[in-house]
């Protein structure tokens, strides 16, 4: 007897999209316009952006921002879009791993059927901000605590009978805080945890890439943005999943500020140039669903 439940058949789908050689290629959104513009692109799934989420909500990036209002975020998303939904959670909007748990649970409850969960530590749990922990903390959550909250993720979500997602996010590379063999050892623990994927940012190297595709036991999930490899190099290498992170929002607020500062500078319009057509942005956003 098949499982009925469109929520448990969404998270297959959107776990079937990750495979190595083939990767799920994520332009990640932050609002309902931009997750429809992704869509509309021909994206299989859409992923949010912690970051660019963050920030259209008037607050910064790293764990600054609360549950209620990122699900809220989230939900608005998923409302939007036909495709599967994954949300960044950063470190899970918790404390402890049981506030993980209660996250998981208004992750599905807002329509997400994957979860980013990142083992970072910010501002107020042992970290500066720029990577340099106190307190005798690192710039990262021990490897045990942080299996602990992806093992709670895991049980809230089985607990719903949803499949979800849970791509665990590793920042040995992004903040200095390991190599490859690190990187591994952190896979392995959160893998064995209930996570289903890797996520390395920082790791475009093509040989640094080549060592975590063969030694993480799920696909791997990279960071893309100016200068790193293609697609097709990457999918070459054996990546199942390629993200784009807050790079996407990044280039569309630099267009508000260089169209800012002409304006009120030289009184030119010339930053807008190229604009989206009003009737075909207002027409894909007034449309059904």
């Amino acid at each position: 007897m098949t499982n009925q439940n469109p929520t448990h058949e969404t998270a297959l789908a959107f776990r079937a999209l990750h495979i190595p050689g083939r990767p799920l290629i994520l332009p990640n959104a932050w609002d309902t316009t931009s997750a429809r513009l992704v869509e509309e692109a021909g994206s299989a799934a859409v992923a949010t952006t912690s970051a660019g989420l963050a920030w259209d909500l008037g607050t910064a990036d790293g764990d600054r921002l609360d549950r209620d209002r990122a699900l809220g975020a989230v939900a608005r998303i998923a409302a939007a879009v036909r495709v599967p939904v994954s949300a960044d959670i950063e470190s899970g909007y918790a404390k402890d791993a049981a506030g993980v748990g209660d996250t998981i649970r208004a992750v599905l409850a807002a329509g997400a059927v994957g979860v980013n969960i990142e083992d970072a530590l910010y501002d107020g749990e042992g970290d500066d901000g720029a990577g340099v922990g106190d307190g005798g903390r690192g710039p990262l959550r021990p490897v045990a605590e942080q299996a602990e909250r992806i093992a709670a993720a895991r049980a809230a979500a089985d607990a719903a009978g949803v499949p979800l997602f849970i791509n665990a996010r590793i920042d040995t590379v992004l903040r200095r805080a390991g190599g490859v063999e690190e990187t591994l050892e952190r896979a392995a623990a959160f893998l064995a945890a209930g996570a289903d994927g890797i996520f390395v940012p920082g790791a475009v190297d093509p040989g640094t890439v080549k060592s975590l595709v063969a030694g993480v036991e799920g696909p791997l999930n990279v960071l893309v943005g100016p200068g790193a490899p293609s697609v097709a190099e990457l999918a070459a290498l054996g990546v199942a999943r390629i993200s784009t992170g807050s790079s996407i929002a990044e280039a569309a607020h630099a267009v508000v500020r260089r169209a800012a500062r002409e304006l009120l500078g030289a009184g030119t319009y010339d930053s807008l140039t190229g604009g989206l057509d009003y009737a075909e942005l207002n027409t894909l956003l007034g449309g059904a669903r």
